[in-house]
């Protein structure tokens, strides 16, 4: 299946080929499969990506452009899924994914795609599950290469997953509460705000990771305690978005409607801890201009001159090689219940 629309023709950004990968880029990893992804975009942009074992995935118009204010194209993201696959793959294991689709790139249009759908190629992993309105449904599920990047085959470029996984999808593992600032408000208010929410967490002896959005806010993410139910999990991030509104209410809101909001504030978003409800991945690609990612960082790293661009397609990987896979590491250790607990009764 070809994505390119004839309408919109090839593009090649002035000074750069294909062939050739950019220093820190995805391209200049030595893994096989972003070799060939490399070979197949040189030569005419359309190729069989071989997995070994008989696994096979048809790729179409890696040389269209997707970013245009970069000349960064469908390859260069499949070579950056393929060069972060150790530390992506392990953030979506067994979780279904929700795909937001661009199949012309970031100023095409786009649509969501929750469902499978019916021509989806052997070896993606899909799994039946039951959806918000408690119907039955096949929807894809993360963990393996492959998958991965047939998602990004069909125009895919933000990888979104549950807070479950399919051997109990009824059952949370994170919570995710969302720093969304309004347009008058800085990133660096933004780190601030997320540094109150560290010291209410601390509080109660709770830990949490702390990613970008890659769009423009943060996100704070709590391991669960093995059992946690979603409406628990609700709870949880609800309490803690309400504290922080009391405590700071000239910069922090947990009003939903955007047009109500009071200027200069953050809307601290507990909304998407709901069963069925999804997330952007760490390291996930955003569908913005400059190809951010959603990049795990340390609280020691939020400073005010922390800028989300710092962040991208280009430079996550370098970083990756530097520090490893940080996210894991900040997931693996979950929460004591006495810990949930004790948050929860004395909010």
């Amino acid at each position: 299946m070809s994505l390119r629309n004839p309408k919109s023709p090839k593009r090649s950004p002035p000074g750069r080929t294909t062939s050739a990968p950019r220093r820190g880029s995805a391209a200049s990893s030595s893994s096989p499969i972003v070799k060939q992804l490399q070979e197949i975009e040189a030569a005419t942009g359309d190729g069989t990506l071989e997995f070994g074992r008989g696994k096979t995935l048809r790729v179409t118009s890696l040389d269209k452009v997707y970013f245009p204010a970069l000349g960064t194209t469908k390859g260069d993201l499949m070579r950056y899924y393929a060069t972060m696959a150790p530390a992506i793959l392990p953030a979506i294991k067994d979780r279904p994914l929700v795909l937001k689709r661009y199949p012309d790139g970031v100023e095409g249009p786009s649509f969501f795609q929750q469902n499978a759908g019916d021509a989806v190629p052997e070896h993606v992993r899909t799994a039946r599950v039951t959806t918000e309105s408690g119907q039955l449904a096949d929807r894809i599920v993360g963990g393996d290469l492959l998958t991965l990047l047939y998602t990004v085959q069909i125009g895919t470029i933000a990888v979104h997953a549950w807070q479950a996984r399919i051997s109990r999808p009824e059952i949370a593992d994170t919570s995710t509460i969302d720093l969304d600032p309004g347009e008058d408000v800085s990133f660096a208010e933004v780190v601030a705000l997320a540094m109150k929410i560290r010291d209410i967490l601390a509080a109660f002896k709770l830990r949490a990771g702390v990613k970008t959005s890659g769009s423009s806010g943060l996100h704070i993410v709590l391991p669960l305690p093995p059992g946690t139910t979603f409406v628990e999990s609700s709870e949880l991030a609800t309490a803690i978005a309400g504290r922080v509104a009391e405590q700071h209410p000239k910069r922090a809101t947990v009003e939903r409607s955007i047009k109500n909001r009071p200027a200069g504030t953050i809307y601290v978003d507990a909304q998407q801890n709901a069963e069925g409800k999804s997330v952007v991945a760490a390291y996930s690609v955003r569908a913005r201009s400059k190809a951010t990612v959603s990049a795990p960082i340390a609280w020691t790293d939020l400073r005010p001159g922390l800028r989300l661009e710092q962040f991208t397609i280009e430079t996550m990987p370098v970083r990756f090689r530097r520090i490893g896979d940080i996210w894991s590491a900040a997931m693996k250790r979950r929460n004591s219940r006495r810990a949930l607990d004790a948050l929860l009764g004395g909010l």
